[in-house]
């Protein structure tokens, strides 16, 4: 049996490569076993052999192809089962009922082999780290330090805080976004409606008139006639399906972190995409740290929380460095990827003791930074738009009408 795996090797370098095993225990034991840390391990199928002829890598946890449990229903089963363990039940009696419970037919399935697994004696965190592409990463490796400090439910409340503010602050960033995006939409329509519509109906009526036609009109006349010709739809659906391309070319691979790194270099944008990113690893970063799994693994975990690839491939070399004895703020100023309040608070987490409940505080930072950002941006957006828009249809509303201004002129004289 074939599988996909994705791999941390002990100098800080990510690979993804193809390894045949018996099964999926036994292939993450032979990575172990070489010293080996493995972010993720999926059978492999006909996505990713469509993904490899595309020539782009699909990576778990970086903006993938990767399909896991819907938020909500993965919330709710976090939920329950805190309850559950809270009420004193057994783990298994807890899943048994959450199986039954369960609507979401792939959640449903997923969780009757995880009740299979903890029935035949393995832990609950390995049960759901051998689930493949369901559940997220750091969910596992959180469940495992759970189990190993014994405060299964403890951990399992500090995720469900976590997933809480992650898509709440989610949740904000795109409805900030809904009315921008409703005037873009709205701007597109009316323009198409006039172009390919209402242009045609003037233009039959000024060919009729035999009319001499201002520049202005003239113009918005041809373009029309070209975006109504079929060899430009057929020319602009090519470089759609090119541009789709070359976008999935670019998802892997050095070229994809290139294409991640120019994204937060962009003006006034790229700050807000920096510190998102940072704010969810910091986030996972704290859970894990919490639940009392060791600072280099845990970085290795919650490295799979950041999908921008550039600042994923900074982050993921702060677990060597951290092994190779550096401190951790140390590793973050070499990393160059996080801001420098964010490096002071870390430094004045390990020398209070209280890493874990500083990092949470950086993520709560960063999380008020990008909703202050984002609002500012939307501030500006807006009224641009509003004024592009209303430029936009006068004119188009204009060059449609000066001929008759022309014509009545005439007249009058």
């Amino acid at each position: 049996m074939q599988f996909v795996c994705r791999l941390g090797t002990a100098d800080g370098r990510i690979v993804e490569q193809i390894h045949e095993a018996q099964d999926l225990r036994s292939a993450r034991r032979e990575f172990e076993r070489r010293g080996l840390h493995v972010f993720e391990i999926r059978r492999r199928g006909l996505q990713h052999m469509l993904g490899a002829l595309l020539g782009s890598t699909s990576v778990a946890g970086q903006g993938g192809s990767r399909k896991t449990i819907p938020g909500p229903d993965f919330l709710v089963f976090n939920q329950q089962l805190a309850g559950l363990l809270g009420a004193g039940l057994p783990l298994l009696q807890c899943l048994e009922l959450m199986h039954e419970r369960q609507r979401n037919a792939r959640f449903k399935e997923a969780l009757a082999e995880i009740k299979d697994r903890v029935e035949s004696g393995a832990e609950l965190s390995d049960a759901f780290s051998e689930a493949g592409d369901n559940f997220p990463p750091i969910y596992a490796s959180m469940l495992k330090a759970g189990e190993q400090s014994g405060g299964l439910e403890r951990v399992i409340r500090r995720y469900i805080r976590q997933l809480k503010l992650v898509t709440g602050s989610r949740k904000r960033v795109v409805s900030a976004l809904f009315y921008p995006a409703l005037l873009v939409c709205l701007s597109v329509g009316i323009v198409a409606v006039m172009m390919f519509f209402v242009m045609p109906r003037f233009e039959e009526f000024y060919v009729a008139l035999d009319l001499d036609l201002p520049w202005l009109t003239q113009a918005l006349l041809s373009l029309s006639q070209l975006l109504r010709n079929p060899t430009t739809l057929v020319l602009l659906a090519a470089a759609a399906i090119g541009a789709w391309a070359a976008w999935r070319v670019g998802q892997g691979g050095r070229l994809g972190a290139m294409v991640d790194r120019f994204k937060l270099r962009v003006p006034i944008i790229g700050p807000i995409l920096h510190r998102f990113a940072l704010s969810e690893f910091c986030r996972s970063l704290a859970t894990l740290l919490h639940g009392g799994l060791p600072l280099a693994a845990a970085l290795d975990t919650a490295t799979s929380a950041i999908t921008n690839r550039f600042l994923h491939g900074r982050a993921a070399a702060l677990g060597p460095r951290i092994r190779e004895g550096a401190a951790f703020h140390t590793a973050l100023e070499e990393s160059e990827a996080f801001t420098d309040l964010a490096i002071d608070m870390v430094k004045v987490g390990e020398a209070t003791g209280a890493l874990d409940e500083m990092v949470n505080s950086v993520s709560d930072f960063l999380d008020e930074d990008v909703e202050t950002r984002t609002e500012r941006l939307l501030s500006l957006i807006e009224p641009v738009m509003l004024v592009v828009m209303g430029f936009t249809i006068a004119l188009l509303v204009l060059s449609m009408y000066l001929p008759l201004f022309s014509v009545l002129g005439q007249v009058q004289g």
